[in-house]
């Protein structure tokens, strides 16, 4: 494979990918689930902006793994993998909703630094495609965050 970029340099954009596909799945997952499971004042309005969420999310996880793919390393796909992977941790129980979208701001963030903590690795190997999804990944993240930390304020 000769796309102008080191198969060193891949193997570590792949790396760092790889742990935003975990983190994106984490909060993809912790977002379905909330989804279903919210209750009380706020039930429609949180049920569903999180259905809004994780349906952006889902649609994300695709682009992610495919870039992986195009820099041709396997993708990793399984819970175990993602477990390893992620920054995020898993929610134990059902929270109520207000910690709901505390436990989401602090997921949308994490998924945020990951994607951050990427941009100097690809800008270096001239990995454009990689940069451009990790600049949308920061601009949806960055944004749900603060649109979830609104719904905190008094």
């Amino acid at each position: 494979m000769d796309i102008g970029i080191s198969k060193k340099e891949r193997a570590r954009i792949a790396q760092g990918l790889s742990h935003l596909l975990a983190d994106s799945y984490t909060l993809y997952l912790m977002t379905h689930n909330f989804h279903w499971n919210v209750k009380g004042p706020m039930f429609n309005t949180l049920h569903l902006m999180f259905m809004g969420q994780y349906t952006e999310q889902w649609n994300a996880l695709d682009l992610i793994a495919e870039r992986i793919r195009a820099l041709d390393f396997p993708a990793p796909g399984t819970y175990k993998e993602f477990v390893k992977l992620a920054s995020i941790k898993e929610v134990d129980g059902v929270p109520k909703a207000a910690e709901m979208i505390r436990l989401l701001v602090a997921a949308q963030e994490a998924t945020a630094r990951t994607a951050r903590g990427l941009l100097p690795i690809a800008d270096k190997a001239n990995d454009q495609p990689t940069m451009d999804l990790l600049t949308q990944r920061l601009d949806v993240h960055e944004k749900t965050a603060w649109m979830l930390r609104s719904l905190l304020e008094e």
